[in-house]
């Protein structure tokens, strides 16, 4: 698994994308002529793109919490009933799915569609359910999913049966290290560690199968320490 060939999205061609997504940076690529109407700081809401190791996916950050303290994912637009964020979002033809988490929103498209294009009106819709003053994903859905120990055991139970097996022909693995509510963290080990692709087998590969096995689910973060003994993403 390990390869001295770094993934096209990182070096050069990544930083004149990361460039290209966030000219400026208290509004990224995100301004709208909404915003320009604004007459006040406060009515302003600031949103950075920032490329994720999938080209099909970015994440939008936005300058004050969204979804505080919890996470929630959404595959389609049947599963975006219990948020108004996330039915706001998807009135965007080229979404294909939505994560909400804290004053994130990471959104996959499909089409050619450029990002800088579908990203201006990810920024209106995001700016404009934030002024509406309606909850970004509904109070009682966290009620709904399953509580950590069952989505412990469904997560270890998919990396034995299907994800450990197909890494392990590259000498690699991925354990769970924690649930805590829907979020899940791993770790990859073997050739994974700190190998240059991890980024890309976590995003396109692993992170994948789950949501797709274990929709519920909602941040997927990467607990592996890829080169110094200390893990800076996880703190039990």
């Amino acid at each position: 698994m390990r390869s001295r060939k770094c993934p096209s999205w990182e070096g050069v061609r990544y930083q004149q994308y990361a460039r290209l997504l966030t000219p400026e940076p208290d509004v990224g690529y995100l301004e709208s002529m909404e915003e320009k109407k604004e007459n006040t700081v406060e009515d302003k809401i600031a949103i950075t793109g920032e490329p994720t190791t999938n080209p099909t996916s970015c994440k939008f950050i936005v300058d004050r919490p969204v979804y505080p303290g919890k996470s929630a994912y959404f595959g389609n637009r049947e599963a975006a009933i219990a948020s108004a964020l996330a039915q706001k979002l998807f009135e965007i033809p080229a979404v294909e799915n939505i994560l909400i988490a804290g004053n994130q929103i990471t959104v996959s498209k499909t089409g050619s569609d450029a990002w800088p294009v579908i990203g201006k009106q990810i920024g209106m819709k995001i700016r404009e359910h934030i002024r509406s003053n309606v909850p970004a994903v509904d109070e009682d859905f966290s009620g709904t999913l399953p509580g950590e120990a069952e989505i412990r055991q469904k997560v270890q139970d998919l990396f034995v049966r299907e994800i450990n097996p197909a890494l392990g022909s590259h000498g690699g693995w991925v354990e769970l290290v924690d649930v805590k509510g829907n979020t899940v963290f791993v770790k990859l080990g073997g050739g994974c560690q700190g190998c240059a692709s991890a980024k890309m087998t976590l995003k396109m590969g692993i992170e994948r199968i789950i949501r797709e096995k274990i929709p519920e689910v909602g941040e997927i973060l990467d607990a592996t320490d890829h080169s110094t003994g200390s893990n800076p993403y996880y703190q039990p």
